[in-house]
């Protein structure tokens, strides 16, 4: 199997003209007190399975990530990948914006994240990835993930979720099944 494909599929067409938007979630980060980790490896990995990338770095506040994710999907993303706020501390709140914003829910997308970070560490068991669809007020449906803050996490939701993408738009946007 060659990167972009899985039992198969390739990641279709649509994916060399995709944008995905990265949006790091953290106070520190975003205040500048800390660097960002997770960011720069999101974006290779994106990069690297064909995909067109943008950043940003947003605050922990439900506001600040609301408005990125939507501020992502009307500049044209169909993927955006929120990294951080996933865990269980109080201003962990990432995955409860995300939860509310999407329209189908991908629970095997989310599970398989978790089990694969349960390998290298027990602290993926206290994460709560997200992953599902925005299809209501969206010209055409949109992959949005909520993953750890860790360059662990993302590599592990990248690797669980990159070879599908391509897959998961296509059938969004209506196509039939490979």
């Amino acid at each position: 199997m060659t990167a972009g494909q899985v039992e198969g599929l390739s990641l279709g067409a649509s994916t060399t003209t995709t944008l995905a938007a990265v949006i790091v979630v953290s106070d520190e980060v975003a205040t500048g007190l800390d660097d960002d980790r997770a960011g720069p490896v999101a974006l290779d990995l994106l990069q690297g399975l064909g995909l067109r990338t943008t950043l940003a770095v947003v605050g922990d506040a439900d506001a600040d990530i609301e408005t990125a994710v939507r501020t992502a999907i009307v500049q044209g993303a169909r993927v955006v990948l929120a990294c951080g706020g996933t865990g269980i501390g109080p201003r962990d709140r990432t995955s409860d914006v995300v939860r509310a914003l999407i329209d189908v829910e991908l629970p095997g997308i989310a599970e398989e994240i978790r089990r694969r970070g349960s390998e290298h560490t027990r602290l993926a068991l206290v994460s709560r990835e997200v992953a599902g669809l925005i299809t209501a007020g969206v010209r055409r449906p949109v992959l949005v993930l909520a993953v750890p803050g860790s360059r662990g996490g993302v590599r592990d939701a990248l690797g669980v979720v990159g070879d599908l993408i391509g897959y998961i738009l296509d059938q969004a946007d209506g196509a039939g099944h490979a």
